[in-house]
Parts: C-alpha cells; sequence; structure tokens
C-alpha cells in the first residue's frame, strides 16, 4: 500500500451551487495550510458553478473539476439516494494519489483560516481518530447557533477522513445513512469518530432544506435508520428525544414504517449491522452515548 502525501485534500460535490461555491473558494484560498488538491465535482450545475470552478482551476495548478455526467436531475434523488456519496467518489478518484487526511466539504460552507490545519494538526496528534469536523453553525434569527449532535457524528456538511478508512467509505452503497454507517465501519477497525467542539464552521443552508417539508425531511431518516438495521426500539426512543424540540420528528416512525412495508434493503455489510444493534442496546447508550 502506497504511503500517504503528508496534507490533506478537499472534494466539494456542486449542484447549482455558484453563489456558494464563490464564497467556499474565499475560504480555501485563505488557508493558512494549502491543500494537496481540492477537487470539484460539479453535478450537472447550469447556474455557473462549472464556469467558476474552470476558473479558480485555471489560477490555482492544485484545483481541478470534475463532472459526474449526470442528467440534471440530482435534487429529485437528493440527499435520500446518497447522491452526495456519488460525487464524492468521483472526487477521490480524481486525486493524484494517496493524501493522509481527505475532506468532504460541501459548497454551502465557510470557516476561519486555520480550519484545516487545526484539523490536519488533530489527525496527526491522535492516531485513532478516523472521522472528524468542526462544529456546526447554523444561522437562527439572525444568529449563529451551533448545532446539537452527538460527539461522535461530525455533520456531513465537512466531514474529513483518515485515509486507510476511504476504502471502506467507497465501498458503501450511496443510499441516505451511508454518514453513520462509515463510522461503524470506523470503529470496527478501531478508529473513532469526533465532532472537534473547538472548531467551528457554519452551514449556509439549514439541514434538510431540499427537502419538500420537515416531516419529509424525517421520514427521510426514517427509510435511512431502516437501511442502515436500526433497532425499533431505538428508533422510537430517539424519535421521542427528538419530537420534544421538533414534533414534526415523528416522520421518523412513518419512513420507518414504510421501509419495513415496502421490505426495503438493508446495508448488504451484516457485520455492519451486528455493530450498530450492539451499539444501540440500552447498556451500550448509557455507557457510551447514543450511536447515529
Amino acid at each position: 500500500m502506497m504511503t500517504p502525501t503528508p496534507g490533506y485534500a478537499l472534494v466539494t460535490p456542486a449542484r447549482n451551487e455558484r453563489a456558494n461555491l464563490e464564497r467556499l473558494a474565499g475560504c480555501v484560498l485563505a488557508q493558512e495550510l494549502t491543500p494537496v488538491a481540492w477537487i470539484i465535482v460539479d453535478d450537472a450545475s447550469d447556474d455557473g458553478t462549472a464556469e467558476l470552478a474552470h476558473s479558480l482551476a485555471e489560477r490555482h495548478p492544485w484545483i481541478r473539476i470534475v463532472a459526474t455526467g449526470g442528467d440534471g436531475d440530482a435534487l429529485a434523488s437528493g440527499r435520500r439516494q446518497g447522491r452526495a456519496l456519488d460525487s464524492f467518489r468521483r472526487g477521490v478518484e480524481a486525486l493524484p494519489g494517496p493524501i493522509e487526511v481527505v475532506v468532504k466539504v460541501d459548497a454551502d460552507t465557510s470557516f476561519d483560516s486555520a480550519y484545516f490545519r487545526s484539523i490536519v494538526e488533530r489527525f496527526a496528534a491522535e492516531p485513532d481518530l478516523g472521522i472528524a469536523g468542526g462544529a456546526c453553525y447554523e444561522e437562527e434569527d439572525g444568529e449563529w447557533v451551533r448545532q446539537k449532535v452527538i460527539a461522535s457524528h461530525p455533520r456531513g456538511a465537512s466531514r474529513a477522513y483518515r485515509w486507510p478508512l476511504i476504502d471502506d467509505v467507497m465501498a458503501l452503497e450511496s443510499r441516505m445513512g451511508w454518514d453513520g454507517l462509515d463510522e461503524v465501519k470506523a470503529r470496527i477497525r478501531g478508529y473513532r469518530s469526533a465532532v472537534l467542539l473547538d472548531l467551528a464552521f457554519k452551514h449556509h443552508r439549514p439541514t434538510g432544506a431540499r427537502e419538500r417539508g420537515r416531516v419529509r425531511h424525517f421520514a427521510a431518516q426514517g427509510r435511512a435508520a431502516w437501511y442502515m438495521g436500526y433497532r425499533p426500539s431505538y428508533l422510537f426512543l430517539r424519535t421521542v428525544y427528538r419530537a420534544r424540540r421538533e414534533p414534526a420528528a415523528v416522520g421518523m416512525i412513518w419512513g420507518f414504517a414504510a421501509a419495513a412495508a415496502a421490505r426495503e434493503p438493508h446495508c448488504p455489510e451484516p457485520d455492519v449491522i451486528r455493530q450498530l444493534r450492539s451499539e444501540q442496546r440500552v447498556r451500550a447508550v448509557l455507557r457510551h452515548g447514543t450511536p447515529p
């Protein structure tokens, strides 16, 4: 196996993200530690995203644009079908070679100039750290508010991987829930995942904003939970917890039940499902906290 190049690479899936990509480019170009490569994966954009990406690539040799060859219907399947993983996979395939840390960073994010240097330093200092990301902030009533997630589940909008885990991620199916199953696979291999609360990034599009309504958003999460192999009792408790703050969270039960009734498939890796269900036992949850 080739020794990874020190440093980090970025992969950005983009579908009609012209304005967001311009802001993101400003953040990337201002980084204290320049990435080895930044792959922008254009998913059939028609708003000038590709043109902006090509302009960036012409000025900076470490930036490259890759087209998915999509049919322009990306948002119709959306996150429910794990479209972001398809784009991430294409971006990884376009890297110049193994790189120590690979970050999936969405176009609708921004961060300060020390963000990626700090992430790389954390990976170097903590050999068991496999997946990491900063704390996610979203705008609520004019203020940037940290989004509460469990300590082991970095948000998908900015998610960094140690290179030895990349093959595991690339082997996952393009289904919503992949960015939870990757953490399970990391734990099976002896790595941990973590939210780095001392680092922050801004997410300029609220989570689930591309779904048509909050109930549909949570229903999609319920279908993802079925695919991942959740224990029904765990899903119920998770739904009750979320519904205390947002009643639309009951949609998770609806989505889970609909997937069960339709006999939709589970993740095809039994060892991953066994590990996840083991972590969802009551004793495990009380001891280690809630898994994704």
